[in-house]
């Protein structure tokens, strides 16, 4: 299995021969506004693919968390194959339909693909208010024979829903939208370094990948800082914060 972050949460899964792309957000750097009243205002995304785009939509299948403008944008709905499996959340099924996609397959609960499995999960967007505005989201454990279980966790804090999936599940591996995505008012709406720490304590043999980093302007914790963090703390846990474009073997 190869896991390839290409800028903020869009990632390509190589598994099975086969490769998913995850929550494409394929726009060039600066073309989508800001997330207004944040520190940072610069236009969204705050930097370049990292990799020619023909090389990204080039897949076999497409996967969503949700279809907020930071995972699912008007580039990647124009420019993927109308054709191309899109598995996703039962709630979008319509939006793609009307988008043109012909193959949209929601995920109610478990769904298989070329010996593939796919199961859809849930989380929480946030806490309190917020976290029910920003619903619905969530994530997925795709496992396959011989091959190490991914936990992609999708928009979601350390909360209940991930743990009874940890608990549940027990992924290999566990990709966590991190950044401390923040609006004006409220508290983080992606996990923080303070979430990653409790699931490292509580899971030391699971394989954290942190990403949801330095690429749109509502994240307020960076790569580096997130590294800085972790070498404060007696954090068990492999965890790999990887760059923009890295590859990750497993």
């Amino acid at each position: 299995m190869k896991l390839q972050l290409i800028r903020h949460s869009t990632l390509i899964l190589n598994v099975n021969n086969k490769k998913i792309l995850i929550d494409p957000m394929l726009s060039p750097k600066g073309l989508m506004d800001p997330i207004p009243d944040v520190p940072n205002q610069s236009q969204n995304p705050l930097v370049d693919l990292p990799i020619n785009i023909d090389d990204i939509i080039n897949c076999d299948a497409v996967l969503l968390t949700h279809t907020h403008r930071d995972h699912f944008d008007d580039v990647a709905a124009e420019l993927l194959s109308k054709d191309i499996p899109m598995f996703c959340q039962p709630e979008d099924k319509e939006k793609l339909i009307a988008l043109g996609f012909n193959d949209v397959r929601p995920v109610s609960h478990t769904c298989s693909f070329d010996e593939i499995t796919i199961t859809r999960t849930k989380g929480k967007h946030g806490h309190g208010i917020i976290a029910m505005k920003m619903a619905p989201v969530s994530g997925y454990v795709i496992t396959c024979k011989d091959e190490p279980s991914v936990y992609v966790a999708g928009d979601t804090v350390w909360c209940c829903e991930v743990k009874k999936v940890m608990y549940t599940y027990k992924p290999e591996i566990i990709v966590c939208n991190s950044g401390s995505a923040q609006f004006k008012v409220g508290r983080p709406i992606t996990m923080n370094s303070s979430d990653l720490h409790k699931l490292s304590k509580k899971y030391p043999s699971t394989t954290v990948v942190a990403v949801h980093m330095e690429a749109w302007n509502h994240c307020r914790i960076s790569r580096k800082a997130l590294k800085n963090f972790i070498s404060t703390k007696e954090i068990k846990s492999k965890i790999y914060i990887p760059d923009d474009g890295e590859i990750l073997s497993f």
